[in-house]
């Protein structure tokens, strides 16, 4: 039997956790418009009078059986001229878990390294219903952002891709997700580039992150015009934000938490002649040298793959000393270490408990206890680390009590960059507004041009094959076109808009839609029918 996957969606522009809502036949998705309540919690809560449900069924399956009737799905969307589908033009959605949804036990289970990112992209646009799509995964969040010819369908096949890369069950990964469409996926996408939806308001290297995305995505080929500009403007959304607030002040990294954090937790009289150990020298890593150093550290060990890297560091950043450690001298290195920091892209935990045990006890003066503090994801460090008396290990999670230090400022912050983002979004929504035109300009001059076509035929029957001549032949080919060419031009005026201008791009809308109705050019269905067939003769390859 197929597994079946609860969801808690959202719709017209509210947005929820996932939750379950199962039935004896299956499991369907749900979503309540008051709210945007789980129906249970809704029904609870004295508020189901009025709201507004729908329902999806989510199945997850790659049976034959269920390709088979994926196809017939798709058939079913090209055929049902009156079907809503005709009506919506294609939705963004973000479907994921971050920190704030999902502890990082689950979060490393789902972590997509870049350089699997092209394969993740291609077998997602694969899917029957994607048509783009990026994948954006860091150590506090794995985020899908897809363009869907139907949402709902887009839901239950991203769903159903995340439970089979990472093996988690659907009926635990639904208590952690989230699911945002269309404006609230885009808003999202903006709060993510400017450091808003950090573990740490501000940091700068998500910003970086994105930018990867785009790279990696154009190279792969997922990023359709959509998920391309909207990255790209979340990019310019995340610039404007730290150059014009001063967001980016004050601890903005994920390594400079850590290094507040480990200076927390040492006492103060001895924190910062604390011997550190550094595990990976990659970008994370780097910063957490650089903070080292700002925080009054004279001295750390860095264990690298290659000296190169480390080499480079140390011509960077000077005021410590910083010295190199080769891998196979790693446990050498962590025993003559107080704090060690772990920053690597290992799938599998470099220190497990019996490392732990194994290592000499740390002085009484750093508080007794060697610090593990474990910044990547999957983790370095194993949860079984804890277990041994003479250790106590950190990761990405326990950051928050560094970052609720400042809780206020963060959110006055937070509220000079909204008002940013607001802006870009409006930019976005009024491109991809301007979008709708595209395809009326195309069917309009496709249609004017088969009339010139079957009225050129008919003149030139009259004037007979002998009295046409190759320049009669042109004079006449030249005259249908010029004639057809003015004669569009003031209606193309009016439907060509670059989104800047609300005005004019509600004019312009309107000018669509009466020139549809004109000219019965039913460009919605024709669309849809174009995509439809593309992704049905991909499945049936």
């Amino acid at each position: 039997m197929a597994p079946f996957l609860p969801a808690m969606a959202a719709v017209s522009g509210l947005s929820a956790p996932l939750a379950a809502i199962s039935s004896v036949q299956g499991v369907r998705i749900s979503w309540s418009r008051k709210g945007a309540l789980p129906i249970c919690m809704a029904a609870a809560a004295g508020h189901e009078s009025g709201n507004s449900v729908a329902t999806a069924e989510v199945e997850v399956s790659s049976s034959p059986a269920s390709r088979a009737s994926s196809i017939s799905a798709l058939e079913q969307l090209k055929t049902s001229a009156g079907d809503r589908y005709t009506k919506e033009r294609s939705s963004i959605m973000v479907i994921g878990l971050s920190v704030h949804t999902a502890p990082v036990e689950m979060r490393e289970k789902l972590a997509v390294p870049e350089a699997q990112w092209p394969r993740a992209i291609q077998e997602l646009c694969d899917l029957h219903h994607i048509e783009e799509a990026a994948v954006l995964s860091t150590c506090n969040r794995m985020e899908i952002y897809v363009v869907a010819l139907s949402w709902h369908r887009g839901i239950r096949e991203v769903i159903g891709w995340m439970s089979k890369a990472s093996g988690i069950p659907p009926s635990e990964l639904q208590k952690h997700l989230f699911m945002l469409r269309d404006g609230d996926a885009t808003r999202h996408l903006f709060e993510v580039s400017a450091g808003l939806d950090s573990l740490v308001l501000g940091e700068g290297q998500i910003l970086a992150q994105v930018k990867q995305v785009v790279r990696v995505g154009q190279e792969a080929g997922g990023l359709g015009k959509n998920i391309d500009r909207m990255f790209k403007d979340a990019i310019t959304a995340g610039k404007r934000v730290r150059s014009e607030t001063n967001i980016s002040s004050g601890a903005v990294s994920v390594s400079s938490a850590a290094v507040e954090l480990a200076l927390m937790k040492l006492p103060r009289a001895h924190a910062l002649s604390a011997r550190m150990l550094l595990i990976g020298a990659g970008k994370m890593g780097k910063l957490v040298i650089k903070h080292l150093a700002s925080k009054g550290c004279t001295r750390v060990v860095v264990v690298n793959r290659s000296e190169e890297r480390v080499a480079a560091i140390r011509e960077e950043i000077k005021g410590i000393e910083i010295v190199y450690r080769t891998l196979p001298e790693m446990l050498a290195a962590a025993a003559e270490a107080d704090v060690i920091f772990t920053s690597t892209a290992s799938e599998t935990p470099l220190f497990l408990r019996e490392h732990a045990e194994a290592l000499p006890a740390v002085s009484e003066a750093v508080g007794g206890r060697r610090l593990f503090v474990d910044i990547s994801v999957p983790r370095n460090v194993g949860a079984c680390v804890d277990a041994a008396e003479t250790a106590k290990v950190y990761n990405v999670d326990d950051l928050k009590e560094v970052v609720a230090a400042n809780k206020e400022d963060r959110l006055r912050k937070a509220m000079e960059a909204q008002a940013i983002i607001s802006e870009e979004m409006r930019r976005f929504e009024a491109w991809r507004d301007s979008l709708e035109t595209v395809p009326t300009i195309k069917k309009l001059r496709s249609y004017a041009d088969r009339i010139r076509v079957a009225e050129l035929e008919k003149c030139l029957q009259k004037i007979g094959d002998e009295a046409l001549t190759k320049k009669v032949r042109k004079a006449v080919d030249d005259l249908s076109t010029g004639i057809v060419n003015k004669l569009l031009h003031g209606p193309l005026q009016h439907l060509r808009c670059d989104g800047s201008d609300s005005r004019s791009l509600d004019e312009t809308l309107d000018n669509m839609h009466a020139l549809n109705r004109m000219f019965s050019l039913d460009t919605d269905k024709s669309i849809l029918e174009q995509k439809i067939k593309a992704k049905v003769d991909k499945a049936q390859r």
